[in-house]
């Protein structure tokens, strides 16, 4: 008997090209409906989506999984999947090449202060290459990564092809302290040798604040700061007043506290409730490290769906499992 294909639901419809790339590379075994309305008699076993109302999940019966289609939980799906735990979570990690490779960009242009060089020269002023050189040297200095995940290790792995040394915090065992990874709770004594500190975190109860005053006082001087996780890990005021008095010696940074509300002010939101574009050591990114609007990225989205579909369909453990209550 030919086995029941496994019922899938996409509840927010990629576009056109992208659901004929992902059903290019689903096996037989899965049954694909898409769209905000649901299947009549709704029977799916494994619902995508990021933010699911209560009726879409318990819509079917028969669902088993949720998978939000990027790299995160967000806090309203988290609480709602809270009242199901017998619903297991997963994630997708597609964008982890762009998300790394934008974290090392930040890292070097801050380092580097890429960004007031570029301005004065823009200008015809060619005065900071006859100053004292205010770049920070990044070989044979220490880069601690605080997580450890997809986006972290290809981060440490680009760090040590700059001949830096590499530590780092990740929250799942195992701990391999000889290898340079800690658990988070090694954070303070860690500070100290972080020369570049690299956040890749998602933001939760326990990494909210996770880096204030007292922790960047921590750094060595000259100190470099990048956060491709979420803006909140890191204490707003305290980030600024660190950067404004040279506590550190320059930021990069993809994530804000301030995000615009909708369309029509996307050109005229303050990133922050402080001045940081007055700060030349900083580098500012609009929270692009995930690339979501970019082709190639939205292809391996598809893709990266696709393989967990399949794994489920074959009757093996989907990768990327949430635990909803950590919130990652």
């Amino acid at each position: 008997m030919t086995p029941m294909p496994l019922q899938v639901h996409i509840l927010d419809e990629p576009n056109r090209t992208h659901l004929a790339h992902l059903r290019a590379h689903l096996s037989p075994g899965v049954a694909l409906s898409v769209g905000r309305e649901l299947p009549a008699n709704p029977a799916y076993q494994i619902l995508v989506a990021s933010r699911p109302g209560r009726q879409h999940v318990t819509a079917s019966p028969d669902l088993q999984a949720l998978v939000i289609p990027f790299a995160g939980l967000p806090q309203q799906t988290q609480a709602l999947m809270r009242d199901f735990p017998h619903i297991a979570v997963h994630n997708l990690h597609h964008n982890a090449p762009a998300a790394s490779e934008l974290a090392i960009g930040l890292m070097l242009a801050a380092a580097k202060l890429v960004v007031p060089c570029d301005r004065a020269l823009r200008r015809h002023d060619w005065t900071p290459r006859y100053r004292p050189e205010p770049s920070v040297l990044l070989a044979e200095r220490t880069a601690l990564i605080l997580g450890y995940g997809a986006v972290g290790r290809r981060v440490g792995h680009a760090c040590r092809g700059l001949g830096m040394e590499v530590i780092a915090t990740r929250r799942t065992s195992p701990y391999e302290p000889l290898e340079g990874i800690y658990p988070p709770k090694a954070l303070q004594s860690l500070l100290p040798r972080a020369n570049v500190l690299i956040i890749a975190l998602p933001l939760t109860r326990e990494t909210r604040a996770l880096i204030g005053e007292k922790e960047l006082a921590l750094m060595p001087s000259n100190s470099v700061l990048v956060n491709v996780g979420r803006g909140p890990i890191v204490d707003e005021a305290s980030l600024f007043c660190a950067l404004e008095d040279g506590t550190l010696h320059a930021a990069g940074l993809d994530v804000w506290y301030r995000y615009p509300e909708d369309e029509t002010v996307r050109s005229s939101t303050p990133a922050s409730a402080y001045p940081f574009h007055e700060l030349d050591n900083v580098v500012m990114s609009p929270h692009r490290a995930g690339s979501g609007g970019n082709e190639e990225i939205e292809l391996r989205r598809m893709a990266c769906l696709s393989r967990l579909l399949n794994i489920a369909a074959a009757g093996d453990d989907m990768p990327n499992r949430v635990d909803v209550d950590a919130g990652y």
